[in-house]
């Protein structure tokens, strides 16, 4: 693995770069851009998902959002999902300069919140050839099926506030503990899982420090990430998902995309008795998830 950067407008995005055993830069090789969830980092699920995938023998690309992690970007801890789309881009960009990598052979592997992304920044970016998701989530049907019209009115004041000199707001991802959760009511299992996996040894990392700009929140709310997925979405598609339906959707999101999706060659897998982030990081969910994305990309990258 390899620390790079690459540009998104005038910052810098901090990535990692998993190469195959046995590298050799006279050769080509097919590419995959892998994008974390939101809250994550490069050295999360993402890198987890990229480092197996490139001792299968691609070249994989891992990077922190921008305003986020060790990436550029200011306001920090913001959350734009366009922005989010324009970084995949951006990695296909800097994927295409490298003299090893065949530029007709790159794709993405989105999971959760990346997921999302991976297939939105696929409905535009044609150089994206193949499209993998893990435990996918549209941001919009996410968070509207929260209180939408008070959060609203919430981002409103906060903006006006801090137009008059105010501070910005910074909310957390998740509750600092299963405890915590459970003092706010906040326990279904989803959630008690991304603190598990954030918030304790298990997944955490230094550079995910469960950070949101709240304003944030208004363009997470409107973004579908599957817009227009039924006439844009036409590259081969493998969608990942665990049969442990919790409140965060992915299962649910995985076959809206699955069936809305153009792709004449899409194909959807279940990972029985995988919740959400099971299929982060725990070896029997992410192994049978890769025993499916691994043949994928070989064939249609």
């Amino acid at each position: 693995m390899e620390k790079v950067k690459f540009k998104n407008r005038d910052w810098d995005v901090a990535a990692n770069i998993h190469l195959p055993k046995d590298f050799d830069p006279s050769k080509k090789y097919a590419a995959i851009v892998c994008v974390h969830p939101g809250s994550s980092v490069k050295e999360q699920t993402a890198g987890l998902y990229a480092a197996k995938l490139a001792g299968a023998g691609f070249i994989a690309l891992a990077y922190d959002a921008s305003f986020q992690g060790e990436s550029g970007g200011e306001p920090r801890y913001l959350e734009d999902p366009a922005t989010r789309v324009e970084d995949i881009r951006c990695a296909v960009d800097y994927l295409t300069t490298l003299g090893y990598v065949d530029e007709n052979r790159i794709g993405v592997l989105g999971i959760c919140a990346g997921g999302g992304y991976a297939a939105n920044a696929s409905l535009t970016e044609r150089r994206i050839k193949a499209v993998g998701t893990v435990s996918a989530t549209n941001a919009s049907r996410a968070y509207s099926e929260s209180d939408v019209l008070g959060t609203l009115e919430a981002v409103g004041a906060q903006r006006t506030a801090q137009a008059r000199g105010e501070a910005a707001k910074i909310v957390p991802w998740t509750p600092e503990s299963a405890e915590d959760a459970r003092q706010k009511g906040m326990d279904e299992f989803d959630m008690l899982g991304a603190i598990d996996y954030y918030r304790t040894p298990r997944g955490e990392y230094p550079t995910a420090n469960n950070k949101l700009l709240f304003t944030s929140m208004s363009e997470l709310i409107t973004f579908d990430a599957f817009h227009l997925a039924e006439r844009l979405l036409t590259q081969p598609l493998l969608i990942i998902v665990g049969d442990r339906v919790g409140a965060f959707g992915s299962y649910r999101d995985g076959f809206t995309l699955f069936n809305k999706a153009a792709s004449a060659n899409k194909k959807i897998h279940v990972v029985k008795g995988a919740g959400h982030y099971d299929l982060y990081d725990q070896p029997e969910a992410t192994g049978e998830a890769l025993e499916k994305l691994i043949p994928f990309y070989n064939e249609n990258l």
